[in-house]
């Protein structure tokens, strides 16, 4: 089984890294971007269910007062 988690900071939190690149874009001449948001990519590979990865996720991967996360299975 593979599965593909998506970690990113909720709406309303501080985002440094995107906020540094958003600032970058604008200055390399990039004057239509409006936001920049910053996200992990993880992908889990192995005899795990749906409801292990939410574990994964609710116990290491994500920080759940500040961050939201996505799980999808991979096609194998």
């Amino acid at each position: 089984m593979k599965w593909e988690v998506r970690v990113a900071y909720k709406r309303g939190v501080q985002d440094p890294e995107g906020e540094t690149t958003l600032e970058a874009l604008r200055m390399l001449g990039f004057k239509g971007v409006k936001r920049v948001s910053t996200a992990k990519l993880f992908v889990i590979e192995g005899e795990c269910t749906r409801e292990e990865v939410e574990r994964m996720c609710r116990r290491l991967l994500a920080n759940p007062v500040s961050q939201d996360y996505e799980i999808r299975r991979l096609a194998p």
